[in-house]
């Protein structure tokens, strides 16, 4: 009997909209597969939702029927295209139903950073606040300071509407090619890298984890920002060579960093990054709300189900295999 899985629970009326292709299998609340479980639970499926799990040639050996894996996610590094492509399984995506939350995600780090919000929220809870303190608990501007955004994609343009309007900010931004609408609506203007870390008060990082991104800032880019610019991570942690962002912060190449991703997750307990107090760090919660987490998985859903209705026109296919769609 065909299976549809799921790497982590599904409610009730999820599991029956699914039910029609076959058998549902997923954890219980509160728990995931082992690795043999998922692998067991495989053998039979024509369809796999993931939330992060690896797809790649170990675990395809495991599904030979599997015809879709579709992510609840926006991202989809995890996904082996090259095994994907080799075996003719699709592989869908969930773009736009996040954007907001994760954009909210950047001005929240922004604000931390800038006023401090965590290092002065500690000071408070040791007894340490006493009269007199004044300057040593002054943070920085935001509003009206320059925004750079490197990766101008939906989450780019939610984030610039942000700045601009709320903040009054100038926004840069920084992609592979330029966009008249962000200059129109936003008063954006693009930047080459170099400039735009020159010229930026607050760097903020949203390109896709691909081999011309990974460690896209290194030593050489931290050392064009500004000694009071504050550098944003909301992409994926090998963008960024971390060694270089832990010597820029000690030495003061820069200011402070917000970071939602990093090169280990979970990030190690002695990673040198949580023993600053000019970083903010977050477990990788750009788009962790109940509704927007809760929208994703219905719009993997969703996409699994067109993909095996021979609805691929209906469904997010990653880029780089809808040419796979379209043959068939």
């Amino acid at each position: 009997m065909a299976r549809i899985v799921s790497t982590k629970p599904l409610s009730v009326a999820q599991r029956e909209k699914l039910a029609r292709f076959g058998d549902v299998a997923c954890p219980p609340e509160g728990r995931r597969f082992s690795q043999a479980e998922l692998f067991a639970a495989l053998q039979d499926a024509v369809g796999l939702i993931t939330f992060g799990t690896r797809v790649d040639e170990t675990l395809l050996e495991q599904a030979p029927s599997l015809k879709v894996a579709s992510t609840a996610s926006v991202g989809y590094d995890h996904f082996d295209l090259a095994a994907m492509r080799r075996r003719h399984i699709l592989g869908a995506h969930t773009p736009h139903v996040l954007d907001d939350t994760v954009a909210d995600l950047g001005m929240a780090l922004m604000l931390a950073v800038a006023r401090r919000i965590v290092e002065l929220d500690g000071y408070v809870r040791r007894g340490e606040w006493k009269k007199g303190d004044e300057e040593a608990l002054y943070g920085v501007d935001v509003h009206h300071r320059t925004l750079g955004i490197v990766g101008m994609g939906r989450i780019g343009r939610a984030l610039a509407k942000r700045a601009k309007f709320g903040f009054s900010m100038n926004i840069l931004y920084h992609a592979r090619s330029r966009h008249d609408d962000v200059e129109q609506a936003f008063g954006a203007r693009y930047a080459d890298l170099p400039d735009l870390l020159h010229e930026s008060d607050f760097v903020v990082l949203l390109t896709p984890l691909t081999p011309d991104t990974e460690n896209l800032m290194n030593e050489e880019r931290f050392r064009r920002m500004k000694p009071s610019a504050i550098f944003i991570n909301l992409s994926r942690g090998k963008t960024v060579d971390e060694d270089a962002l832990v010597q820029a912060l000690r030495e003061g190449w820069i200011r402070g960093a917000g970071l939602d991703v990093y090169r280990q997750e979970p990030v190690p307990s002695d990673h040198p990054l949580l023993s600053l107090s000019n970083v903010v760090c977050v477990p990788h919660i750009g788009s962790a709300t109940q509704a927007t987490r809760t929208a994703m998985l219905d719009l993997a859903i969703d996409n699994l189900i067109a993909v095996l209705d021979g609805r691929t026109k209906d469904a997010y296919i990653v880029p780089e295999l809808r040419d796979l769609a379209q043959e068939g």
